[in-house]
């Protein structure tokens, strides 16, 4: 086969493309190149900076070296269109998006269109991401599954993609272990790649850069409404959130419990009055399952936030207009609106949807958005 392999200049997709050509396959690279300069930027260590360019040279120099077709991609107005501004509008509104979730549909997962239309030939999309597909599913519709390694899977960051997208992937490293895909890299004289960090965020400049806005000021309060102390943007802290809020002096930990950008000021309470037990997601995107009618229930585990493992024990209730509740009387802390709940059966992605609204109560979630 003809893999286009998108590649970042990082050991994971560095790893994707040699495991592919080493089992025979016609390997071609592409970068998505998203920096516009517009923005100052933080460190390299974000997917979205000005480290851009070097990591890019950095995958076309392996790529000329191993004799593989490289190509670049300048979409950087595209992902300010399709992100950069929708990330912008949910902070401001009191939300906490995830740019990945967004971008893995709409950017990185639309690489293969770019190529097309610039006349590049190929079979198939591989990525270095830690997810696994097969084609079980009801119909042999596409399944996508957590990786092996459950503290490196990314199967929460890929929920969005459409079936179409699903059958066009591959995924080389959903069985490895991260520790051998940089063994991998070592053994085959790549010792830079293979020390390379990972990316920790996908941008660590200055939030108020690509928010928009200069700070702030406004009150913390505590659930009685009484101030207990001053923040410097709303849009900098998000629900469940207890570190770099900005109190001291408070005896117990308090937490984010909600954010008020009407009236430009955070909620915060204690760890119990944090604890979510429902909510409620739109905009629901089914992915192994072809989706169930409203008022349909099913057992399943759920995972509102990117790391750690889903927690088990939820039953989620299909709801008119594309959406579910999902109550877990075990509870979970900072249930973030604007994040992602994603919905599993096992191994296999469900379903999931953006977060409209928590509850302490199970089935007390609002049932559909305002």
């Amino acid at each position: 086969m003809r893999f286009l392999v998108g590649m970042s200049g990082g050991v994971d997709s560095t790893v994707a493309a040699l495991l592919l050509r080493e089992a025979g396959h016609e390997v071609l690279g592409a970068t998505m190149m998203l920096w516009n300069g517009r923005y100052k930027g933080g460190d390299r260590d974000a997917c979205f900076g000005p480290g851009e360019r070097e990591d890019a040279a950095a995958a076309e120099k392996f790529c000329r070296e191993h004799g593989i077709e490289y190509h670049r991609f300048d979409r950087a107005s595209l992902y300010e269109q399709r992100v950069l501004s929708r990330w912008r509008a949910e902070f401001l509104a009191g939300r906490t998006p995830n740019p990945c979730v967004l971008c893995n549909p709409l950017m990185k997962f639309t690489i293969p269109d770019a190529a097309r239309a610039a006349g590049v030939v190929f079979d198939a999309f591989a990525t270095g991401h830690y997810a696994r597909l097969d084609a079980a599913g009801p119909g042999g519709r596409m399944r996508l599954l957590r990786a092996l390694e459950g503290a490196r899977d990314q199967s929460y960051f890929l929920y969005r993609l459409s079936q179409e997208q699903l059958r066009g992937a591959h995924f080389p490293l959903g069985t490895m272990r991260k520790a051998q895909v940089r063994a991998f890299a070592r053994e085959r004289g790549l010792v830079d790649v293979a020390a390379k960090p990972d990316s920790q965020d996908f941008y660590s400049g200055d939030r108020n850069e690509l928010v928009g806005e200069e700070d702030r000021p406004g009150d913390i309060v505590d659930e009685s409404g009484r101030v207990v102390g001053r923040h410097t943007g709303f849009w900098k802290v998000t629900v469940g959130q207890r570190k770099g809020v900005g109190l001291s002096g408070t005896g117990d930990p308090l937490y984010v419990l909600s954010v008020d950008p009407c009236r430009n000021r955070i909620v915060v309470g204690r760890r119990a009055a944090a604890v979510a037990r429902s909510l409620v997601a739109d905009s629901v995107n089914w992915v192994s399952s072809p989706g169930l009618e409203p008022g349909e229930q099913f057992e399943c585990s759920i995972k509102v936030r990117s790391n750690g493992d889903p927690v088990p024990g939820a039953i989620a209730t299909v709801l008119p207009g594309g959406a579910f509740r999902a109550d877990f009387p075990c509870g979970i802390c900072g249930v973030a609106p604007g994040q992602s709940a994603v919905l599993y059966d096992g191994d296999a992605v469900l379903c999931g949807g953006f977060i409209l609204s928590s509850s302490p109560e199970v089935g007390k979630a609002p049932e559909a958005r305002p």
